[in-house]
């Protein structure tokens, strides 16, 4: 069955961008509080972009917070596809203010290549995470948990042994490396943030019962460990 312990509903992209901003901050401060530092999985794309340009103008302590991606393309950061190079120029503030950025981008040809050191830099994030925040695309994709990749065992049941595994989507360049399904639960929440008509159609179907494989969201609506919150807005 899903986990959905809410579905928010917002007029339109910038009350919803608002109103996450505000969630996610006092994420953070409630974390620093409780246990000195917050722990973050952001995802990339364009409305997570203009969520994060709206968070970096809060003032926070920065300084504590530490910040990793659910997925990256197989880039280098001087490429306008990489997802850590968007959440550096969209909250330079933060960063400049001392917030560590965990690159999943490793040294390698290939994602497989870069595996163990990737694994082994994201052991420097404090867990459990205090929040993971995820998109989904028309496809049913999740992170980089593509139906019909290669790869998209490893990356469902983590049977690599490793927080990350690489995934080449059908078709698609470049190939990406992704947060593991375990490791992306490994969190205290996780919010799904999803914008327009068709991709609301996507996600009642996924509520649905069936195969991850078939509509790999389902890996994170159809589990019992962590709640999972659903922003929308057309």
């Amino acid at each position: 069955m899903p986990n959905i312990n809410e579905f928010k509903a917002f007029a339109d992209k910038p009350v919803l961008v608002a109103a996450l901003a505000d969630h996610v901050a006092a994420t953070i401060v409630a974390a620093v509080a409780d246990h000195g530092w917050a722990s973050l999985v952001l995802s990339g794309g364009s409305t997570p972009a203009d969520l994060f340009v709206r968070l970096d103008r809060i003032d926070l302590p920065w300084d504590k917070v530490y910040l990793t991606l659910s997925d990256e393309r197989w880039v280098d950061l001087d490429d306008p596809a990489s997802n850590e190079a968007m959440v550096r120029r969209t909250l330079a503030t933060a960063v400049a203010g001392g917030a560590t950025v965990v690159g999943l981008k490793s040294v390698g040809t290939t994602p497989a290549d870069g595996l163990p050191r990737t694994s082994s830099r994201l052991a420097t994030m404090p867990r459990p995470y205090d929040l993971v925040l995820l998109g989904m695309g028309e496809d049913s994709h999740t992170a980089s948990f593509f139906p019909g990749a290669a790869g998209l065992e490893e990356a469902l049941t983590g049977s690599l042994g490793l927080a990350v595994a690489a995934v080449a989507p059908v078709g698609g360049v470049p190939a990406r490396i992704t947060l593991t399904r375990p490791e992306l639960l490994r969190t205290q929440q996780v919010i799904l943030l999803i914008t327009g008509p068709r991709k609301k159609e996507v996600l009642e179907m996924a509520l649905q019962p069936g195969p991850m494989e078939a509509a790999p969201v389902r890996a994170v609506l159809h589990q019992e460990q962590v709640p999972v919150s659903i922003w929308w807005a057309p």
